[in-house]
């Protein structure tokens, strides 16, 4: 019996014109308890990616969520995935049960000038 081999995809942080990586910055703020939490979700994900509820969930075409328990509450990380990569281009932690659309737009737009970067420098 042949041995699977697991795919273990890159995981890049959204990085704006500016040099920010919103991403990172929302986790260096966290805990170090919430960063391992999250850290080890987002593992998950590399690891296993495409997987379903309730670790991840797809919102729009070409954009997941990250659902992750953290102690300051319930964590979001919005990514999608790209040339074999994911990722990671917004992060929230949720006040209300349903996700404020205001969030989502923020990723999307975010989606949106990372395909625009990439063009504009040849990878996709």
């Amino acid at each position: 019996m042949q041995k699977r081999v697991q795919k273990i995809y890159d995981v890049v942080f959204f990085e704006t014109v500016n040099g920010n990586q919103p991403v990172r910055d929302f986790i260096i703020k966290l805990t170090r308890e919430d960063q391992k939490e999250l850290g080890a979700d987002i593992r998950v994900v590399q690891e296993n990616f495409p997987i379903g509820l309730p670790l991840v969930r797809k919102l729009k075409p070409e954009l997941w969520e990250i659902r992750s328990d953290i102690n300051n509450g319930i964590s979001r990380v919005f990514f999608t995935f790209i040339n074999e990569k994911i990722i990671l281009l917004h992060a929230i932690v949720k006040k209300t049960q349903k996700t404020p659309p205001r969030e989502i737009d923020i990723a999307i737009e975010r989606l949106k000038e990372f395909k625009r970067m990439q063009k504009q420098a040849g990878k996709i």
